[in-house]
Parts: C-alpha cells; sequence; structure tokens
C-alpha cells in the first residue's frame, strides 16, 4: 500500500516538473520570437514607395586638385618612408577629398556635385587606389541625392570598374558600377571621366 502511494505521488511530481519545463520552454519561445519580431521583419516593398527597378546613365567629370589654387584632396596619412622624392604616391598615403564634378572636362564647366570621401594608395606594385566616396548631387532631379563608391581603382589603366554599393534619395537601395577614365593627370591635378550605370527605384 505504501509503496503504490509512493508511486503515485513520484508520477505526480514528474507530471507536474514536465509541465513546468514544457511551459517554460513556450514562454521562452515567445519571447524569443516576439523579440525576434521587433528586431526585424518581412515588409512588402511597396510600403517604401518602391516600384519598378529603373536603369540610370550618369555622366560627369571629377576634378581631383592636390596643389596651386583651389585644392580639393589633401594628404591626411603618410606612408612608408621613401628615398624616391619625385614619387607622390606612397602606399598607405590617405587623401580626404571635396571634388567637383562637372559635365565637361573643363573645370570651369557647370558644377553637378561633389565627390566626398577618402582614396588610400593600397598597393605596393602599381598606382592602385582604396576609393571610400560618396558622390554628392546638386542638379536637377538627383539633387540631395547621393551614391556611394567602394572597390579598387586602378588609376593607370585605361578603364577601370569600380562598385557602386548604395545611395540616398533618388538612389535608394542603388547598385552598379562607375566606369572610369583618366583624362588627364599630373603633379598638380587630375581630370577623370566617370560613366555610371545604377540601378534604382526612384
Amino acid at each position: 500500500m505504501v509503496a503504490s502511494v509512493l508511486k503515485t505521488q513520484s508520477f505526480i511530481i514528474f507530471l507536474i516538473l514536465f509541465f513546468i519545463t514544457i511551459i517554460s520552454s513556450f514562454s521562452r519561445l515567445t519571447v524569443a520570437y516576439g523579440y525576434s519580431e521587433l528586431f526585424g521583419k518581412y515588409i512588402s516593398p511597396s510600403s517604401l514607395g518602391l516600384k519598378r527597378e529603373k536603369l540610370s546613365h550618369l555622366h560627369f567629370y571629377l576634378h581631383d586638385v592636390l596643389s596651386g589654387k583651389n585644392v580639393t584632396a589633401i594628404r591626411v596619412v603618410d606612408g612608408k618612408p621613401s628615398t624616391n622624392s619625385s614619387s607622390q604616391f606612397i602606399f598607405g598615403d590617405v587623401y580626404v577629398i571635396d571634388d567637383p564634378l562637372t559635365i565637361e572636362p573643363d573645370i570651369n564647366s557647370k558644377t553637378v556635385g561633389k565627390a566626398q570621401g577618402t582614396y588610400t594608395v593600397a598597393s605596393q606594385g602599381e598606382l592602385s587606389l582604396l576609393m571610400v566616396t560618396n558622390f554628392a548631387f546638386t542638379e536637377g532631379k538627383y539633387n540631395g541625392s547621393t551614391l556611394s563608391v567602394l572597390g579598387r581603382n586602378e588609376v593607370l589603366s585605361a578603364v577601370r570598374e569600380i562598385p557602386i554599393v548604395g545611395g540616398s534619395g533618388v538612389f535608394r537601395f542603388a547598385r552598379g558600377y562607375a566606369q572610369v577614365r583618366t583624362q588627364s593627370i599630373n603633379q598638380a591635378r587630375a581630370i577623370v571621366e566617370y560613366n555610371v550605370f545604377v540601378f534604382h527605384y526612384r
């Protein structure tokens, strides 16, 4: 008789502990699911006004002025020591830029924006730059919009491509690339042609 009562009590205790464990696990899942919903969830693209994706082509010239009047590129970090005094760009150099973007190679032609950001001399062998730059546009329907550029720019190559990794304003959710050609370059300045092909929604 006593053994039967003890067995029944043990079974009841087991059931109570089992249900406590189940309820506790369910509560943790509910909290975790609630937190994930607050942190991130799927939404409809149309809720942000996103419609069919567009492809735009922008064409402009960038003016990187290193010396003389109205300097637009300043070296803020010196690279490794060099005995070659004729070499202006040294591995490890970092420049901050606020370069004008114009519709023609002439710096006095109409300005359509600025290239603002940095570039780093990131190669020991050739003149190759790591570009971390925003194109901030000031003209027409692109006024107030930006494109973000992040990639490799091998300056002495005839044509190179740099990824477009994002944007704002008209260029929200932008993706694409910039096709880059150097028009002229010397110790004082560089003029660079940009053909930008970018997908965006607005």
